[in-house]
């Protein structure tokens, strides 16, 4: 069995996906056998989801797109709302069930939550009890703005709560116009107590491969 890492993130829209698809580039330029998952997706584009068309990309192994993806929905609100809306209920059991199918197959499987990490997934679950349930180490992706120091502390707090481990972060820079950015950076380094894997610069157009560059991930291979 492959090991896996869960990437969760500060808030919605700070570069999971983004930070998930460089992860395995990296992962696979050292010759592992890659491959995504993102068990909830919601919002899509003109019948398409983004974010797992881009882990779909960025994985180098044959699976399905039902293992990589089991739920998806139209509507960009929150999970166990879209699910809701179409009169279904986000089944954590199935997630697992295709979590460990790709895990026979890859030697890394990178698992992208949705939103934030406390984020209700059904009724009574949320984003860490899917953590829990696939107990994967977590990656946090901090974006960089006014406010990420508090978001990135309480999310640290809730994953050692969650009895999982904060295997390390990205600090991913989103505000361009960030002030003391540097200091920010380092405030996290020594507050979040975990490794930081690296630093991405704001830039929209950068590829996916480049991103991967600004990426250490010697602390992951421990595990």
């Amino acid at each position: 069995m492959g090991i896996g890492f869960f990437v969760t993130g500060t808030d919605t829209g700070i570069g999971k996906t983004t930070v998930s698809c460089a992860l395995l580039l990296a992962f696979a330029a050292q010759g592992k056998k890659v491959v995504g998952m993102k068990p909830v997706a919601a919002g899509s584009e003109n019948g398409k989801w983004l974010d797992v068309e881009q882990l779909l990309a960025a994985s180098n192994i044959s699976v399905t797109r039902q293992q990589i993806n089991p739920y998806a929905f139209d509507a960009p609100v929150s999970p166990h709302i879209a699910a809701q809306q179409v009169g279904m209920e986000i089944d954590l059991t199935l997630i697992h069930r295709f979590y460990q199918q790709l895990s026979s197959k890859a030697d890394i499987v990178i698992v992208e939550g949705a939103g934030g990490f406390l984020v209700p997934i059904n009724q009574q679950k949320n984003g860490a009890d899917l953590a829990q349930t696939l107990n994967l180490p977590v990656i946090l992706v901090v974006g960089m703005r006014l406010g990420c120091l508090n978001h990135a502390l309480l999310t640290a707090q809730a994953i050692r709560a969650a009895g999982l481990t904060l295997a390390g972060w990205v600090a991913n820079c989103i505000d361009p116009q960030m002030l003391v950015l540097e200091q920010n950076i380092a405030t996290l380094e020594q507050q979040l107590d975990s490794s930081l894997l690296g630093v991405l610069p704001f830039d929209l157009k950068m590829e996916t491969q480049k991103i991967a560059s600004f990426l250490d991930i010697v602390t992951l291979e421990s595990y």
